[in-house]
Formats: C-alpha cells, structure tokens, sequence
C-alpha cells in the first residue's frame, strides 16, 4: 500500500462546507479536453474507456475496471489520477488485507492517555483498488460506507471524506486463480463497470514504441486541481433532465426487474446512478440537458455488472451485457418532441 501526497492530513469529524460555483461551459468543455489528451497519451487505443472514467468521476461515482492481467486496468486508474492535482492513495488489496488498513484505526497514546484516530489509505481525492477481488469479502465491504457516504466511522466517531471522492478499483474475472467475486451489495456501489479488452494492431504497436524506454505514465502531469473537479462537478448537477428523459430511465429500470432473462434486475439506487451518469455525458457532449441517447448510451456501462441472469439464460449462452444491449433496444423512446427534452424558458 502506497500513498501518494499526503492523504488525510487534514483529516477532521464530518463538516460540510459551501459547494464551489459551478464551472462555465467553455472552461468545461476545454479541461474535459486536456484530461482526456493527458489520459490519452499514456491508454492507447482506449479513447472511450477513458471517456467513461472521466464521466464516472464528473457523476460522482466510482469505476470498476474488470479485465484479464496485463491490459492496463491499474495503468488507466492511475494515469486518470495524475491528471488531477489531488491526493491519490493505492491500496493492493491482498487475502491478509484487514478492514482497519483501508479505513483507519485508533491508537491508543500514552503520552496522552487517549486513542487517536489514525486514517487509512481510503483518506484521499482517490483510492486506487488494485485487484480488489483478491481480499476478502470483511475487507471489501470495507469500502461499502465510504463509497456510499463519502465518511468513514471508527468507533462511533465519523470523519468525512475529502471532496471530489472516487474509487477505483480493478479486479481480474472470477475465474482467476485466488480470487473472491464481489458482494452484490459492493458491485452495486459502483456506477460502471468497464472493460479494457485487448489494443487492435496498430495501438499495440504504438505501445511498443513509447513504452520500450519508460512507462509514459512518468511523464504525466497534472492538468487540473481538485477545486477545478469539484466545480465541474457542480456543472454536471446543473443539468437538466425532463420528464420524459425521467420516464424512459424509470422504463429501462422497470424492464431489467420483469426481463425472464434476469433473475435480479436494477435497484433504485443503479437507475439514480444511470440517470446521473447520463448528465455527465451530456456535460462532456456540451449540452446541459440530457437526452434518452445519453441514458441508452450509459446503460451498458452503468446497468451490466448489477444484473444475474437467470439459470435458463445463462444455459443458452445469453450474457448480461446482450440482456441490456437487447432491453435498450425494446424500451420505446420518448415520442413527445425534442422541445420537452431542453430546459425550457
């Protein structure tokens, strides 16, 4: 477990300060730009997982990176992390991880004659898990109240979490030699879940000739700070959602509970979660209004890794992905008019 600045120095019981202004349009659009160039050049061929990591952060969620050793899952968490001028922590989680490493402790001071609450890694803008499935279940959940709640409470004493907070962690499929399969109830902490899958020809290629002498991840410096995030966070709760947007995602939701195909269909909480990742990519499109094409093109993203198909399905071959990609198809969209969809006035 590593650290990288100094996370949690400013470490205090829960308080809540004013939230920063939003950020203008322009300035949006144009340090989207820069994040992503920055990410870009470290991630080749991998434009639209980087997209999606950014948006995972505008919405104020937490990314799940799932994919075989070897394809740049830690490479991606931690080149997105460089690019914000923030506190970044790793946490490699391992069988003989304990909960209290990832969230603090308190220490007995004799000197004092009190305890002392000394954070963990979790205390950073963000934690990098790092093959999370590798520790138990006890320490995964772990992470439950602080992905949720953005605090950590230690014995009956909470402490807030510094703003902007995000998780992300990587884990190797199941299958793998040594590896545990998240709680449902952690899977459905996380926003997206994301693939990295293998370069075609031409980027792998690039990569040999840019990483043959140092990890181009040496070269990245930050291109925005945390107080620049937290404002174009602010940008992204401004955006406008109509009814008929509301509906459709309420549609979506309703069709993954009834699918025969699926056994646990979406929660609540993953349709509040689709709906604002839906407004960070509108934001990243430049609008400020979303559209049922930013819901349907999030729900892949944002719906798959929460669903269990049903024995028959899985049988026949059937994955959750071709589930959702198959349900997107089959919700009607909004028919109303476009002129609904805007903020009005």
């Amino acid at each position: 477990m590593d650290v990288h600045h100094a996370a949690g120095t400013a470490l205090s019981q829960l308080s809540a300060g004013p939230p920063p202004a939003p950020m203008a349009a322009p300035r949006f659009s144009e340090t989207c730009e820069r994040i992503l160039a920055s990410v870009d050049q470290v991630i080749d061929g991998k434009a639209e997982a980087s997209r999606v990591a950014l948006t995972v952060l505008l919405a104020q969620g937490h990314l799940l990176v799932e994919d075989v050793p070897g394809v740049g899952k830690t490479m991606l968490a931690k080149t997105l992390a460089r690019t914000i001028d923030c506190s970044v922590s790793r946490i490699q989680f391992t069988p003989d991880l304990l909960p209290s490493d990832v969230t603090g402790v308190s220490i007995y001071n004799q000197a004092t004659r009190q305890f002392e609450f000394r954070p963990g890694a979790v205390f950073a803008n963000i934690v990098i898990g790092d093959e999370i499935n590798r520790a138990s279940a006890k320490t995964q959940s772990a992470l439950l109240e602080c992905m949720e709640e953005h605090q950590v409470t230690v014995d009956g004493t909470s402490y807030g979490l510094s703003e902007p907070f995000m998780v992300i962690a990587t884990q190797n499929p199941i299958e793998m030699e040594g590896t545990y399969p998240l709680p449902e109830a952690q899977r459905d902490r996380f926003m997206a879940r994301i693939s990295m899958g293998y370069p075609d020809e031409a980027a792998e290629i690039e990569m040999l000739e840019s990483h043959q002498s140092e990890s181009p991840l040496l070269s990245v410096q930050p291109v925005a700070e945390a107080s620049e995030v937290a404002a174009m966070v602010e940008t992204v709760k401004d955006v406008y959602v109509s009814d008929p947007v509301k509906e459709y995602t309420v549609a979506l939701g309703k069709a993954t509970r009834t699918s025969d195909r699926l056994r646990l269909g979406a929660s609540p909480r993953a349709i509040l979660q689709l709906l604002r990742a839906a407004k960070a990519r509108a934001a990243l499109d430049g609008r400020d209004f979303v559209l049922p094409d930013d819901v349907a093109a999030m729900a892949p993203a944002v719906l798959t890794h929460r669903l269990i198909l049903d024995r028959r399905a899985a049988g026949a071959g059937l994955t959750a992905a071709g589930v959702v990609e198959a349900l997107v198809a089959s919700v009607p969209l909004p028919s109303d008019g476009a002129s609904r969809l805007r903020r009005q006035g």
